[in-house]
């Protein structure tokens, strides 16, 4: 007993010291700390679940399935342990959380750290700087993310008001997919294949299908409603493989946030989110006393993708609404409606004008896209199923992303050579018409390069990236998201680049951490590299990201501890 007192008591002097240290770097900046320092105790386990008729084990954090919400102040501490009782590796990552000088804690596998094997821990311990609205965690091993996810919510300090008046209560929306089969192993199967991955058996709205599906007539979420009061909804799409359109049938969504940030208010019938993406969006029960449908639905952006096609159904549920099965069902757009998708991004500004830098430091090409590979399996019908007898992968400018054995922070960190290269292109070998696909068209070489590239930047580059979508196996919008940064979305558009005639925003444009790289278009994103360390950047789609479709910066540090990575964890878990 007294030797684990021992150990707890030098523990806890431990993490002391890690917190008093980063806050120390963190007042020099400016920056005011929170009061508080929030402990959480977060336990990997399996558990059984019942759902479509049929029973089986998933992953869980702490039994829960979405998982346990994370609640904060601005400028907060985060200390988060993490016990892995499962067989499988984990790692937890704090979406859109920026991480300042603490990329240690950010999560992805063998990008800033190795998992957490099976029968250890791990402490996250981290500040949300600066950093207010809808956040969420999820494993970034695998597929493990499909079930273990779960809401971050971070209030503004200090009871700050909200910039609109405030909702008589809030809710956490999460959408997700549901597999029957174990999803690690769908993952396996699919890679094995080199094709497509199957549709998820069920789209879920807070872990239930909706009475669409079968056995699933009382597997239903209710958001019980008093009319005339207005709601707050914190949309979170935690989904593996699809992008999705939600809507309330008959009620307007006024959306008042997106991916953490306030914007200036914007009405519409229908949002989508991609997996990745968040939006706070105030719903008013200003309709008939009755039961509205909250419908989740694909957004079917690729020509040869497989989507299921039965939506997930939750109900918006008037206070003194019949009792009875019926319910009022909503109108979603047709499900490949491209302009239903530019029309709410066409609605998204910042709440305040924010005047983004003019002068580039580094603008960086990136095409986004699929690829075939050539298969070169001894058994061709079980691993060669892509189109022309090839297998499936992804990439960004033409290199497919390759995990490397120990993580990139630690070689980058230690000085290790050999694990990753530093010459990551700033635009692909050559230019052509990449909306199209010509001249690298099906069945003409698609072939990408693989490899572990990274790009590196001086502390304080000022960054453009042009994300050009690329039609050489299929068209489809990718939700790009990036580590370590929220970037200003200053233009998108159809077709191919072009600098010419390219219509930007620099005085409000959207603040995100995850881009929607439009159907056969581009998008233009602008940030500062003044967060040292290793970032990963990578499509949001899970299969996509299995596939390669990814890349890392790596932001060297500036001038003194102020601008430098701290040394890494001493429970940082090993390969």
């Amino acid at each position: 007993m007294a030797n684990f007192v021992t150990i707890t008591t030098l523990f806890m002097l431990g993490l002391c010291l890690m917190y008093t240290i980063s806050n120390v770097k963190l007042m020099a900046q400016g920056i005011v700390m929170g009061e508080t320092t929030r402990f959480y105790d977060f336990k990997v386990q399996t558990k059984r679940v019942t759902k479509l008729c049929n029973s089986k084990e998933i992953v869980t954090v702490n039994g829960m399935y979405p998982g346990p919400v994370v609640y904060a102040e601005e400028d907060d501490r985060i200390i988060v342990k993490v016990t892995n009782k499962t067989p499988f590796n984990v790692t937890i990552h704090w979406h859109g959380i920026r991480q300042k000088l603490s990329c240690w804690y950010d999560g992805p596998s063998f990008i800033t750290q190795c998992p957490i094997q099976a029968g250890q821990s791990f402490t996250y311990n981290f500040t949300v700087v600066n950093q207010k609205g809808t956040f969420f965690w999820h494993a970034h091993v695998s597929w493990l993310r499909g079930t273990v996810h779960g809401a971050m919510i971070v209030y503004p300090k200090n009871r700050v008001p909200f910039p609109f008046k405030n909702p008589y209560q809030e809710q956490i929306i999460i959408l997700g997919e549901y597999w029957l089969q174990d999803l690690q192993q769908v993952e396996h199967t699919t890679l094995m294949s080199g094709g497509a991955p199957p549709p998820a058996d069920a789209y879920t709205i807070n872990s239930h299908p909706g009475p669409n599906y079968n056995c699933s007539i009382n597997d239903v979420y209710q958001l019980n409603v008093i009319p005339g009061r207005t709601y707050l909804l914190r949309l979170i799409n935690a989904g593996l493989n699809t992008e999705n359109f939600f809507a309330i049938a008959n009620h307007k969504l006024k959306i008042v946030e997106a991916d953490g940030e306030y914007t200036k208010p914007f009405t519409t019938d229908t949002v989508m989110l991609g997996p990745g993406q968040t939006l706070n969006v105030l719903v008013s029960a200003d309709q008939p006393v009755g039961k509205y449908s909250m419908e989740v639905a694909p957004y079917r952006s690729g020509r040869i993708v497989k989507y299921q096609n039965v939506s997930a159904i939750a109900y918006f549920n008037y206070k003194g609404a019949k009792s009875d099965g019926s319910y009022l069902p909503a109108k979603l757009p047709k499900l490949d409606d491209k302009l239903a998708v530019k029309t709410v991004m066409d609605g998204l500004r910042s709440l305040n004008q924010v005047n983004v830098f003019k002068e580039i430091d580094k603008n960086i090409f990136i095409t986004v896209g699929l690829n075939v590979q050539k298969c070169h399996s001894k058994t061709p019908k079980r691993n060669c199923q892509a189109m022309n007898n090839g297998v499936l992968t992804a990439s960004m400018n033409n290199i497919s992303f390759v995990h490397p054995r120990i993580s990139i922070l630690e070689a980058y960190y230690n000085k290790v050579n050999g694990s990753y290269t530093e010459d990551f292109p700033d635009a692909p070998s050559k230019f052509y018409d990449f909306v199209n696909g010509a001249p690298n068209n099906i069945p003409y070489n698609t072939e990408s390069l693989n490899g572990t590239r990274t790009k590196v930047l001086e502390y304080g580059t000022k960054v453009q990236l042009i994300l050009q979508n690329t039609g050489t196996v299929n068209v489809e919008n990718h939700p790009i998201h990036i580590h370590g940064y929220s970037f200003y979305v200053v233009g998108y558009g159809a077709g191919n680049y072009n600098p010419l005639t390219a219509k930007f925003n620099l005085v409000d444009p959207p603040y995100m951490n995850t881009i929607g790289v439009p159907v056969g278009g581009w998008a233009a994103v602008r940030f500062v590299a003044d967060n040292p360390g290793v970032w990963y950047m990578h499509c949001h789609i899970d299969i996509h990201q299995s596939w390669g479709l990814g890349m890392v910066f790596i932001v060297k540090d500036g001038k003194g501890d102020l601008e430098s990575l701290p040394h890494p964890p001493s429970d940082l878990p090993l390969c």
